[in-house]
């Protein structure tokens, strides 16, 4: 139901998962560079939810700057989850993008304009029609730069969307915790599957002057 699946499960009724992390490929369809750390030399990490998985991702890879992207799952209880799992609503993890930037070509901030433009953070536990824990926004931060920065790009975003009718930002912004691996299917989906879904869609408010800097 989606009212369960739209609450966060405590850590006791989270399901058990496993010790033995999702194997994935370590080349990236798109880009052919490594999907896994590690990284060549001057590589940052950043994470963002912002909905399904599949489309945010393929926002990310396209960015000159970026050296590699791959999708998981964050912010729950349920150790190398699998993506039904997720699915369940009993993991407490929301779909997250691993991206490996190159701070030299492209800034945190342009990241995060990126982030804010490509999907509505008002909207708590779904995106669109895609209902649930799994699709809430969020900002998983690698640095205490990151995480000041973060932080006040969305106080700046929530002045542009408050003036332009839409309530609070709901996207969590925290630590980064454990990323764990989607299964290879859905690594690069949308470049294997060129017409697949995807529910991604901001809301037409642009993202502050300065933040991309």
């Amino acid at each position: 139901m989606w009212f369960q699946k739209s609450k966060m499960p405590e850590a006791d009724n989270a399901l058990e998962g496993r010790d033995t992390p999702i194997a994935v490929g370590g080349t990236h369809f798109v880009n052919g560079n490594t999907i896994v750390a590690p990284f060549v030399e001057g590589i940052e990490l950043a994470y963002f939810a912002m909905g399904c998985f599949w489309g945010a991702e393929r926002i990310f890879w396209q960015m000159p700057g970026v050296y590699s992207t791959a999708v998981g799952y964050a912010g729950g209880h349920t150790p190398n989850a699998t993506y039904e799992e997720v699915c369940s609503g009993r993991t407490g993890h929301t779909e997250i993008v691993l991206v490996a930037f190159d701070p030299g070509q492209v800034s945190y901030g342009t990241l995060l304009q990126a982030f804010w433009e490509g999907h509505d953070p008002t909207q708590g536990m779904r995106q669109g029609n895609d209902v649930g824990t799994q699709y809430r926004s969020a900002i998983y931060t690698t640095s205490d730069a990151q995480l000041a920065e973060a932080t006040a790009s969305r106080d700046a975003y929530q002045t542009s969307l408050s003036a332009a009718g839409y309530g609070p930002i709901t996207s969590e912004i925290d630590v980064a915790p454990m990323f764990y691996y989607a299964e290879q299917y859905h690594q690069q989906y949308l470049a294997k599957n060129p017409n697949g879904y995807c529910g991604i869609g901001g809301t037409g408010v642009s993202c502050p002057i300065g933040l991309a800097t």
